[in-house]
């Protein structure tokens, strides 16, 4: 036994005659042993040991700071609010006094405190599948306590009910969650990537072999080093025609937004949080009444002046590892996945219904650039391309098929470049004003294992995960299919691809 790291810590007579029988093996582990106690019904001593086991570890490592969800009430949100009026007459005070506020309400009902993280739980597991699992686990007992052919019988026969209750409840419950996406691509392929996928998302929070602050060197670098070397190979950045103020329609001002329309723009979307929101964004959504007033003042100010406040221009990036396949030690295998603050995308949905709406009524973009509009998704833009080829080859002629992959696409769009493209299409005052204002001092920080990096500003791109970022690359992707078709040449563009 020793050979195999084991201890043995019975010391005395476990039998009536003298002798050692009965033993006690372990490893690693403290055995505190009493004395043994004779028994009527049997020859042997009955041996007591008391033996400290360590706690489990934790799921996710340390307990972490965290406000505890059963503590995040609405209704106690709400009365906590009921005074809610950010001081001051700036963007800035507004701002400020908004994030001030909301924390002061959410530390009074649901302080951080140290949480250790819980396994998320299977969401096809039902009550009836707990219960009978319960039921199952009683059996078992009976089993091992009896040993006789009936008991093992019962629990042989309810487990093979139990498990084909648990492949029932999973059939049914994934059946459902892909009938319910069928019109929605990326949740129903979120889901069968979910259920196809042979390992999950390594969790860097225990891999400490990259800091967060090494992520964010590499992936700053990894833009300015992309835009130097496309600078190199480039006589100048200018556009092939100066700008212009468009001679048709123009947008110069932006509209009021109206009680109803702060209704709007709060609730649409999803409900993410970023580490820099002061409080969880769905709490502020369950709120409309309290938050209603304040933060139309604040859009509004924010549309007025053609401001975008800097206490939102910053981002909190997590590395996410593009395939499970790759090599984790690479950090060029890992994508930003970036978060915003919550009340800066509320801000922005009201910039993009304006914006939105000038581009459609004035046809500004290309009618074959499809991703990030209405009505030009992934079916259109394959059913025009093919029908290009299709009609090609009908006439006699050949096709030829070019792709167009543009590396960090939305990270390289360069901010003079865009304000010129955004003037051309009619883009003038203070809507221009507020854009270039979105666009610049921005900044990010890598998050990783609890920590952030110091920040790093962003010289170029549109901001990832931004409400806005999609329409503004449109735009600035806008004089490549006019390029393309001078040549002669047929364009059809998706997203970032051409």
């Amino acid at each position: 036994m020793a050979t195999l790291g084991l201890s043995q810590f019975v010391s005395g007579p476990t039998h009536q005659a003298g002798h050692t029988l009965d033993l006690i093996f372990g490893a690693g582990i403290d055995v505190i042993m009493s004395p043994s106690m004779k028994v009527p019904w049997s020859d042997h001593y009955a041996l007591k040991a008391r033996i400290d086991f360590p706690p489990p570890p934790c799921l996710g490592g340390e307990p972490i700071w965290a406000r505890p969800q059963r503590l995040m009430d609405p209704d106690r949100f709400r009365q906590a609010l009921r005074d809610l009026a950010p001081p001051g007459d700036s963007l800035t005070e507004l701002v400020e006094g908004w994030n001030t506020q909301l924390l002061a309400a959410i530390d009074e009902i649901a302080p951080k405190r140290p949480l250790r993280p819980r396994r998320n739980r299977a969401p096809w597991f039902t009550e009836e599948l707990r219960k009978m699992k319960r039921d199952l686990r009683r059996l078992e007992r009976v089993w091992r306590g009896a040993r006789d052919g009936a008991s093992r019988t019962s629990y042989r026969v309810f487990m093979k009910t139990y498990e084909m209750a648990v492949k029932a409840a999973k059939k049914s419950y994934f059946s459902a969650s892909i009938a319910s996406a069928s019109s929605r691509p990326a949740q129903l392929f979120s889901i069968i990537r979910s259920l196809t996928s042979l390992e999950g998302q390594p969790n860097l929070n225990n891999n400490r072999t990259h800091s967060c602050e090494a992520f964010a060197s590499f992936f700053a670098e990894k833009v300015l080093l992309l835009r130097h070397d496309l600078l190199a190979n480039l006589d100048t950045i200018k556009e092939l025609e100066a700008p212009r103020l468009s001679s048709g329609p123009v947008l110069d001002h932006f509209d009021r937004i109206s009680p109803a329309d702060v209704d709007r723009f709060l609730q649409a979307g999803k409900p993410t949080t970023c580490p820099l929101d002061p409080c969880p964004s769905w709490l502020i959504r369950a709120c409309p009444d309290e938050v209603r007033a304040p933060l139309g003042d604040i859009i509004n100010l924010s549309l007025g002046t053609g401001i975008f406040p800097g206490e939102l221009k910053e981002a909190v990036v997590r590395p996410l590892l593009k395939k499970t396949s790759l090599d984790p030690l690479d950090l060029s295998n890992y994508r930003p996945v970036s978060n915003l603050p919550f009340l800066g995308k509320v801000i922005e949905r009201a910039v993009a219904e304006q914006l939105g709406r000038f581009l459609d009524e004035t046809s500004a973009l290309d009618p074959f650039q499809s991703g990030f509009r209405a009505g030009h998704g992934t079916e259109t833009a394959l059913v025009a391309l093919t029908d290009d080829l299709r009609r090609q080859l009908d006439r006699g002629g050949s096709g030829l098929l070019i792709l167009l992959d543009l590396s960090a696409a939305f990270d390289m769009v360069d901010h003079e470049l865009l304000d010129h493209r955004l003037a051309n299409v009619g883009i003038q005052g203070t809507v221009l004003q507020w854009l270039r204002s979105f666009l610049s001092d921005r900044g990010q920080r890598v998050a990783l294992g609890g920590e952030l990096s110091s920040r790093h500003s962003l010289v170029c791109g549109v901001p990832q995960g931004a409400i806005l970022s999609p329409m503004l690359f449109n735009i600035f992707m806008r004089p490549l299919a006019q390029l393309v078709r001078s040549f002669g040449l047929g364009c059809h563009q998706y997203a970032d691809d051409t």
